[in-house]
């Protein structure tokens, strides 16, 4: 009745004429009401969390934004629009510039440029020196990182359109757009470049393989079928970026399958029944997955099989695992940072951030990890 209640409201709104509406943290708000973050246990500390250094870059707001790391510095930005660039050994401020804009999409790096989207469509390169290299406007927000590869950056924007613009000077090379149904799950998912190609998930649980220089469909897939009796209970859409090697892509449907494919073909491979939000890391042989209840899951790349499943973070909005030698790090909604075993998914260490969230997952840095929170603290963290 309450997902039937949701429908109605949604359609009294806006019409229900055919308009495309996105729905945002409704799922997870709903379960919240009946499951709360699961407390969290104790346990022997295996390992120990160690902090290199520490800054404040300014609040993201909601937007998932994630730092990125170049040979020479760590770049990250701030809800309002300003973008860092830190040293790698101590954090330490070497400049910081106002894009002009609320980012909403970042940061991208790559052929020596640095990328931000905004909330209303812009689109600013600057270069590690932090000088605006161009800026252009795209159709709408951009809502992750923006990638570049073989002199072409490539932007998802939330109408969702797929470009590829020119590294030198922002102009557009080609657009791609596909049709999506009428009630779409509002999502942040990106696009992964591998091999010239461009790698996305869409709504209705569909993936495509893009012509990196081009634009042109190579293929496109089901990585789910909806299921249900209402709107909302159809809804199978890939909210996350895929995951890519040499062999196969990886994609996750939120209500819906996980599926890999082969790389060039875009055969399937194997796919089974998981649910996430929040995405995948494929790493060598094992595949890990953050599910839509928090939990978090190993499982052999080449047939899926689960390895091991850790369900004691459920309803703590688990950020997709980092492999980090023998250990799996992951963050959550309280800014706590926790080390997993990648043998059998059992805890090895803890450490509590700032006490904001942890929107994104922590980025490999140094035999480390760097970890950015929603109030706008940036660690750099060894695991020992």
């Amino acid at each position: 009745m309450r997902r039937l209640f949701a429908v109605g409201m949604l359609c009294g709104l806006a019409g229900c004429s055919g308009v495309q509406h996105t729905i945002k943290d409704w799922f997870s708000s709903d379960r919240a009401k009946d499951n709360l973050p699961a407390a969290l246990v104790q346990f022997g500390e295996r390992a120990a969390f160690t902090v290199r250094w520490q800054q404040n870059v300014g609040e993201i707001g909601n937007n998932p934004l994630a730092p990125v790391v170049t040979a020479d510095a760590v770049y990250a930005a701030n809800g309002k629009g300003e973008l860092y660039r830190l040293s790698r050994n101590d954090g330490k401020q070497a400049w910081h510039v106002n894009a002009g804009f609320e980012i909403s999409g970042g940061v991208g790096a790559g052929e020596g440029l640095l990328l931000v989207g905004g909330a209303k469509g812009e689109l600013a390169a600057f270069g590690e020196d932090g000088k605006l290299r161009w800026q252009v406007k795209v159709t709408s927000e951009v809502m992750s990182a923006p990638q570049v590869a073989e002199g072409v950056v490539v932007v998802r924007t939330g109408d969702g359109r797929i470009a590829g613009l020119d590294a030198a000077n922002g102009k557009q090379l080609w657009n791609y757009l596909r049709a999506t149904p009428s009630l779409i799950v509002r999502s942040h998912a990106g696009v992964a470049v591998q091999r010239n190609a461009v790698f996305a998930g869409f709504a209705g649980g569909k993936l495509a393989a893009l012509d990196l220089k081009t634009g042109a469909l190579l293929w496109e897939t089901a990585v789910s079928q909806p299921r249900g009796n209402t709107e909302l209970e159809r809804i199978s859409d890939v909210t996350s970026t895929p995951v890519v090697d040499d062999e196969q892509v990886c994609a996750i449907a939120f209500q819906g399958r996980l599926a890999c494919f082969d790389i060039v073909q875009g055969s399937l491979l194997w796919s089974r029944d998981i649910s996430s939000d929040k995405g995948l890391y494929l790493l060598r042989k094992f595949l890990y997955v953050t599910d839509a209840n928090g939990g978090v899951l190993a499982l052999e790349k080449s047939s899926g099989s689960t390895v091991w499943k850790n369900e004691q973070l459920s309803y703590r909005k688990t950020s997709v695992a980092t492999p980090l030698g023998d250990w799996l790090v992951v963050g959550d909604l309280e800014g706590y940072v926790h080390a997993l075993s990648r043998e059998d998914g059992s805890f090895a260490s803890r450490l509590k951030t700032d006490g904001s969230a942890i929107l994104v997952e922590p980025v490999e840095f140094d035999k480390g990890v760097l970890v950015q929170t929603r109030a706008g603290g940036l660690y750099s963290f060894a695991l020992h």
